[in-house]
């Protein structure tokens, strides 16, 4: 039986972005609307504090190679 290969990517969007284009990459390689996604992690920053969120997507903005 042969192994399944999984070939998705995950690079930041250069179509679907707001900022950096994390958010949007992010939804583009699980197939979700990029707006759920953006309401939910505003909502994750707004409730534990502003800092960690925004150092975290800054942080993903340098790591995460662009599309």
């Amino acid at each position: 039986m042969a192994a399944a290969t999984f070939t998705a990517k995950f690079t930041r969007s250069k179509k679907d972005k707001m900022i950096g284009g994390v958010l949007g990459g992010l939804a583009q390689y699980f197939k979700i609307d990029s707006t759920i996604l953006r309401l939910a992690f505003v909502a994750l920053v707004a409730f534990t504090g502003f800092v960690p969120g925004i150092v975290a997507y800054g942080i993903a903005m340098v790591v995460i190679p662009e599309a």
